[in-house]
């Protein structure tokens, strides 16, 4: 019997669109997770993993979506077709079974390193370009996504919350992460004389 075909996606922020992703890509089920790839918290991604059975086929993007760095994209590939699960790479134009050649395994290692040297490059220019605006006193940072008085609707409401309501469906519900939901908590922000009169 054969298998399902299931997708999955990341993008690193929840404003991120995943549509270009397995774009035209036919897959019986999708999971979706929009948070940094080195996040180690991927919640969909755990529940793909724990989805998948012997005969399923796992089709990715590119191997730069599925996993944070060289170690976990090689342990990943390997627990999965171990597991007797294909993974596949759309971008690559790679697929992996557990019975691969010296070859595919070479290519495996060497285009999962040049993944991670990429993302290494981006963060070194990032932080590079973000010490020239903070010298020049041009960085602001990012912008909040909440004003100060949703802030302090949002603080009420987590303190104030029914019962089961937990803090990651009201992140979700707000559109972001919880751990950008706890800085929220934790720093009180400034609000306005004008508002405070």
């Amino acid at each position: 019997m054969q298998g399902h075909k299931i997708g999955y996606r990341r993008v690193s922020t929840v404003d991120q669109n995943t549509a270009r992703q397995l774009e035209g890509v036919q897959v019986d089920k999708v999971f979706e997770d929009h948070c940094s790839g080195k996040d180690t918290n991927r919640p969909q991604l755990a529940l793909c993993l724990d989805f998948l059975r012997e005969g399923d086929t796992l089709i990715v993007h590119s191997m730069d979506r599925l996993a944070r760095d060289l170690r976990d994209l090689l342990k990943l590939v390997k627990d999965l077709t171990k597991r007797g699960i294909v993974v596949e790479f759309v971008k690559e134009h790679l697929s992996f079974t557990g019975d691969d050649t010296p070859m595919s395994n070479m290519l495996l290692a060497i285009m999962g390193a040049v993944a991670e040297f990429e993302r290494a490059m981006i963060r070194e220019r990032a932080d590079e370009g973000i010490a020239i605006a903070k010298a020049a006193g041009k960085y602001k940072g990012r912008k909040p996504k909440l004003n100060p008085s949703q802030a302090d609707e949002l603080r009420h409401r987590v303190e104030s919350r029914a019962a089961g309501e937990s803090v990651r469906s009201i992140a979700r519900e707000y559109g972001f992460t919880p751990q950008t939901l706890y800085s929220y908590l934790k720093v009180k922000p400034d609000i306005p004389k004008e508002e405070a009169a």
